[in-house]
């Protein structure tokens, strides 16, 4: 059955800031005073002015977007605001795919593929890759996906993987990120949430698994291997 994906809540603003120590303590003032929840905060670029200010992009739920431009009006550290939208409005879910360069590309061809049929739908997913080698590496950057935006479903694409990268999908996966490995030599095979042996089909997976206009239950399917 098909779903209908529900809209994003996040209201954005960018904020040219002067820099100190209470800048964006006033702002997380005065946004929950006016019942809004901070989301994101992100430093765009430093701006060469005299005071110092930064650029900084904020999102916030529980407040619409005039809400929230009316909210950080008058506010002696904002120097200027601009209107812009949400990331998840525009690049959306994000598909984190991690390992050997040929079976990434393998796994990005399935998972573009897939994620340009369900943006047709109105859905937004976005697939982002990075070759690596080395358990050290590759461990860091799987504990770094919990800490990605957006993230919202890792592919472990190698030959072998295992030992502390093993420790680290485990982390992962507590925190609410499931994970799909391609079929491989080491242990990695046994702490993830779905094995498939064919990289293109991996990507296709990953991206049925995170969007509400397919029907594919990653949840009925853990501990799968196919």
């Amino acid at each position: 059955m098909t779903r209908t994906p529900s809209p994003d809540a996040a209201a954005a603003a960018r904020l040219d800031l002067l820099e100190g120590p209470h800048s964006i303590v006033a702002i997380v003032t005065r946004i929950a005073e006016r019942g809004g929840r901070i989301r994101t905060v992100a430093t765009v670029r430093a701006l060469e002015t005299d005071p110092p200010q930064s650029e900084i992009e904020v999102e916030v739920e529980g407040l619409a977007a005039d809400e929230l431009l009316d909210a950080l009006e008058g506010l002696p550290e904002v120097q200027a605001i601009r209107r812009t939208r949400a990331l998840a409005t525009i690049f959306g879910k994000r598909v984190i795919v991690v390992g050997g360069g040929a079976q990434v590309a393998q796994v990005a061809l399935g998972a573009v593929s897939e994620a340009d049929r369900h943006n047709l739908r109105g859905e937004r997913i976005s697939v982002d890759t990075i070759p690596l080698v080395g358990e050290a590496n590759i461990a860091a950057a799987v504990r770094a996906v919990a800490d990605l935006p957006r993230a919202r479903l890792l592919v472990l694409a190698g030959s072998i993987m295992g030992g502390d990268i093993s420790v680290a999908a485990e982390e992962l996966r507590a925190v609410g990120v499931p994970i799909i490995a391609l079929n491989m030599v080491g242990s990695i095979t046994d702490h993830v949430d779905l094995v498939v042996s064919d990289p293109v089909q991996a990507g296709t997976m990953a991206v049925m698994a995170i969007a509400d206009t397919a029907s594919f239950d990653l949840v009925r399917q853990k501990g799968r291997r196919y």
